[in-house]
């Protein structure tokens, strides 16, 4: 395991360079989980006979995918600027979407991708909860890979261990550190896929915004689980002297047992 670890660890952040041009593998990331997204949307649609039942055709996941790009992109890069760094406003207001300099916060793209979400159902009068099920089922996927590629990048690493599975960083100091990324890719990716999928197939897309609800808290309860293990922005630290900022916007997101108690009961 330690060996598997370092060799991931030791790979080239640049996958290959078209002349002056670097493609990285967290670009490449981002691109696999959403075009995976897009395909297993397409899937649940058509496998769970979703334009009969909501009323959500193969078209309107091929039109929601654009708002969702945008969403995600933009989201992100204003989340990190308002909620990590937002010293970078009073530097230049442009920087809210500087994309380009990189800095992306999950909670950011999350609001964008809700707000795209919500005026897209609106605009084409289509359940908006309806619609969070089936994207939300799919975002496992893009979260495995965006781990996976902090993990390469070396970023976002965990708070210094004994355990045999710490990972030395090289940007992080000669002492081992928790993999966190690869905690958070297997329990916000694998597992919460796994569990989501399996709630597909138990027929709870019936029940509209009851997989919504279990994506939001779930991810929230791993996402403040893993936070523990988690080194904190150092520009920030601990808020509090407990909390890391990620713990913190991550605690609204168990409202999302709200959701589930209301679909049920609506049910």
């Amino acid at each position: 395991l330690r060996k598997m670890l370092d060799t991931i660890l030791n790979i080239d952040p640049v996958a290959f360079s078209l002349g002056p041009i670097e493609i990285r593998w967290y670009g490449l990331a981002y691109l696999t989980g959403m075009l995976l997204g897009l395909f297993y949307a397409k899937w649940i649609v058509k496998k769970f006979n979703i334009s009969n039942t909501q009323n959500i055709t193969i078209q309107n996941i091929d039109e929601i995918f654009f708002w969702i790009v945008l969403g995600i992109i933009f989201g992100a890069r204003f989340g990190y600027v308002v909620f990590y760094d937002p010293s970078l406003i009073l530097v230049n207001p442009l920087n809210v979407v500087a994309i380009w300099k990189g800095g992306m916060s999950f909670h950011g793209g999350a609001l964008g991708v809700i707000l795209a979400i919500f005026f897209y159902a609106r605009l084409n009068k289509i359940s908006i909860f309806s619609l969070g099920d089936i994207i939300c089922s799919v975002v496992p996927i893009g979260l495995f890979f965006g781990r996976i590629a902090n993990f390469i990048n070396s970023e976002l690493w965990g708070t210094i261990t004994s355990k045999p599975w710490g990972v030395v960083f090289s940007n992080a100091g000669p002492l081992p550190r928790h993999p966190s990324q690869l905690y958070e890719a297997f329990f916000e990716g694998i597992l919460l896929l796994v569990i989501l999928n399996t709630l597909l197939r138990k027929g709870f897309l019936n029940n509209s915004g009851f997989i919504s609800g279990v994506f939001l808290s779930l991810y929230a309860l791993f996402r403040i689980i893993i936070e523990r293990f988690r080194e904190p922005d150092a520009h920030i630290g601990y808020i509090f002297e407990y909390f890391t900022m990620g713990t913190l916007l991550s605690i609204p997101m168990l409202s999302g047992i709200i959701i589930v108690y209301f679909s049920l009961r609506r049910k």
